[in-house]
């Protein structure tokens, strides 16, 4: 990571981070980071030690996770709106101490907090004199996996310099998507806003005040942005472009955002814990094909399932058996169709509804009830069913109370007038929601 803090060194008076209207510059960082490196020697924390860090975006967070990196350390970042239980998840990694920043995340208090876990992976990490990373995956579909990766591997990606922006780490700081973002805007010297939480309002005033060039979100977000309508009520005429990823993006969705931001490309993103962030580029700025790729990455599709190898990937899980094959290819169970370079993500394998025989992907049914007058956002999944092993269900969160047998009636003309009559959900569910998780990620579940 050294040449990360050199690369500091050529622009100290640049501003590195806005938080909470305070100005951090990158000469600052580097002197928090030699003064924090100094700090943990004092401590006695040792190169090698686990230390899970509880806190989320600051300048002084991220200077910490520098310095622990530096020495040697496996770094556990779990943020107060975690979606994985804390006890849990050191369970899973160990852990040697904890790191606790205040509500204002500026001073860190050290304690030991030892948690006895052997796990080889770590280990090698350990022995090695190598900086880890362990992030946790949600386990919607049961335990949490730990996902190790080698600190600096993962800022290897970021090595070759790109152009500054002024941009918002949307994900939080224990998903991998939030540590990519917080070390693309660092390594090209841009300028990380920092926001008091995720909700639109906060981020449209932090975009509007700080003009913020580029927003990294999920397209769960955009949506509940675009229903809210609250995007009218700030000046965000300094945003250049917005990406989206983590999930599959509804039509409906991003037909609002070119129509709302005219000027603002708008780019499609594609990665996962376990193999990094690739480079992409959209066919256009209202299409949801795109390409994938870039440096230190391959893909192929294989019976209609996109698999990666990745330079960057991760050393391992620590819970469970490997999923990369003899040639280093991950899985990624994301189902694709095809286009010579370009791929349309059509949903996840697990999310896949199986109605007698019909497979039914929950996105393009969310896309058509998502375009219906009152309805602000739409979970679809599958429910078992006694003949035709599951039936479709729809969760809807309204703009304003409805009869609930209107509206299924409303769901069910609209969907059967533009898919298959299996596709059309056979329950409609209203909920006061929110629909996703704290990560901004579709729920879909009963």
């Amino acid at each position: 990571m050294q040449w990360l803090i050199d690369r500091f060194a050529t622009a100290p008076q640049a501003p590195a981070f806005i938080h909470e209207d305070r100005v951090v510059t990158y000469g600052q960082v580097m002197e928090t980071v030699e003064a924090l490196g100094a700090r943990l020697g004092a401590e006695g924390v040792a190169p090698g030690d686990r230390v899970a860090l509880l806190a989320d975006y600051s300048p002084e967070v991220f200077c910490l996770i520098l310095a622990l990196a530096r020495n040697a350390n496996i770094v556990i970042p779990i943020s107060p709106a975690t979606v994985v239980e804390e006890e849990a998840a050191l369970a899973i990694s160990g852990c040697d101490w904890f790191a606790r920043f205040d509500a204002e995340g500026r001073e860190a208090t050290f304690s030991r907090h030892a948690i006895a876990v052997e796990n080889p992976l770590i280990a090698g990490l350990i022995a090695e004199r190598r900086p880890g990373l362990v992030l946790f995956s949600s386990g919607s579909t049961g335990r949490p996996k730990g996902i190790l990766h080698d600190v600096d591997r993962v800022a290897e990606k970021f090595r070759k310099a790109r152009s500054a922006s002024r941009a918002i780490p949307f994900l939080m700081i224990d998903h991998f998507g939030g540590v990519n973002t917080i070390l693309a805007i660092t390594s090209s010297l841009g300028t990380v806003v920092t926001v008091a939480d995720r909700s639109a309002a906060s981020i449209c005033a932090a975009i509007a005040r700080h003009g913020v060039e580029l927003l990294p979100a999920t397209p769960s977000f955009l949506t509940m942005l675009m229903a809210s309508g609250l995007y009218r009520d700030f000046d965000l005429g300094s945003l250049k472009r917005i990406t989206y990823g983590t999930e599959v993006m509804p039509q409906s969705t991003l037909n609002r955002l070119r129509a709302a931001f005219p000027g603002v490309e708008l780019q499609q993103t594609y990665g996962l814990s376990e193999v990094g962030v690739l480079r992409s580029q959209s066919r256009d700025d209202g299409s949801l094909w795109v390409r994938v790729g870039g440096e230190g990455f391959e893909t192929k599709v294989v019976d209609g399932i996109l698999w990666i190898r990745s330079d960057y990937a991760m050393v391992g899980y620590l819970n469970a058996p490997s999923e990369f094959d003899a040639e280093g290819w991950f899985n990624t169970q994301d189902q694709v169709e095809v286009d010579g370079s370009y791929f349309k993500i059509l949903g996840r394998v697990t999310d896949i509804i199986n109605v007698g025989g019909q497979k039914v992907y929950p996105a393009e049914v969310e896309d058509v009830i998502l375009e219906l007058e009152n309805v602000a956002d739409a979970a679809v999944f599958g429910e078992p069913h006694a003949f035709l092993g599951q039936m479709v269900v729809a969760k809807l969160v309204l703009d304003a109370p409805e009869p609930a047998e209107a509206l299924k009636k409303r769901v069910r003309a609209a969907c059967l007038a533009r898919l298959a009559n299996y596709k059309a959900p056979s329950k409609v569910q209203i909920v006061e929601g929110p629909l996703h998780t704290a990560r901004q990620k579709k729920t879909r579940r009963a």
